[in-house]
């Protein structure tokens, strides 16, 4: 598809402050990132720790009860409209309407993301994903790991500045698992693009990411390069690490003024 390269900031995602209250539970409480222009982050956490709220408020989906959020510099709270087709999201979680054919499914996001020269796109895409025999296949039709394919094509319709993914590779073999993530090394070079990543395949995030945010209750308890935690927490592996975090292992920990 025919690109515009609009200016970015040298941030492309800023969170300050954020909170997320539901009724007397505190989802989200009071982080603060920013994620570099170009890079990748990891989000992680266990269940419950506020990734998938903190995703939310990003595409601005659910509002935050205080603080802000900046994508490419637009308040997304008074102005998400203007920077959404610069944006997308991918989850394998969320269903696409399983009615509609995969193809189908396609062409009506990409109306909506207003992406030009679309079957050619939609071709592309198919391709590259190993998604062309199926393409006129019913979404519903499909095993976990088609749809996980196709979740990330929607995801990608756009070329998107910036690139929100829950478990990108959930429920694919490993030797399409491997493939896909450096499908999305390659997207994110070609178009300078900026990702943020939830996962819980700590491989896949020492492999993908620049930088690390822990959560835990709501709250980042720690950040760093993959590498850096390795080495503060005396671990092998970011694997190990998480567990510590997870479990609130303090006794592990080696961080700076600790």
């Amino acid at each position: 598809m025919s690109r515009l390269t609009p200016v970015q900031p040298a941030d492309a995602i800023v969170a300050e402050r954020l909170v997320k209250r539901f009724g007397a539970l505190t989802a989200v409480d009071g982080i603060s990132f920013m994620v570099r222009t170009g890079s990748t982050t990891g989000l992680l956490g266990g269940n419950g720790a506020g990734k998938t709220t903190t995703l939310s408020m990003l595409l601005g989906i659910v509002l935050p009860s205080s603080g802000s959020v900046h994508i490419l510099g637009t308040d997304m709270v008074k102005r998400r409209y203007d920077v959404l087709q610069r944006m997308n999201f991918s989850s394998p979680y969320v269903d696409l309407p399983r009615r509609l054919s995969v193809a189908e499914n396609l062409t009506v996001y990409g109306w909506l993301y207003g992406v030009s020269d679309l079957k050619r796109r939609i071709r592309l895409l198919a391709e590259d994903l190993q998604l062309t025999a199926f393409l006129d296949r019913p979404t519903g039709d499909l095993s976990a790991g088609q749809r996980t394919r196709v979740a990330l094509a929607k995801a990608l319709l756009n070329d998107p500045d910036v690139l929100l993914l829950d478990e990108p590779t959930a429920s694919l073999d490993p030797d399409t698992a491997d493939w896909v993530r450096g499908y999305i090394e390659t997207f994110r070079d070609r178009v300078n693009a900026t990702i943020l990543i939830a996962s819980h395949n700590m491989a896949e995030v020492e492999r993908l990411c620049d930088e690390v945010l822990m959560l835990r209750d709501g709250r980042i308890v720690d950040r760093g390069a993959p590498q850096e935690l390795i080495g503060r927490y005396g671990r092998r592996t970011l694997e190990e690490v998480f567990l510590d975090v997870a479990r609130n292992r303090r006794v592990a920990v080696q961080a700076a003024g600790s």
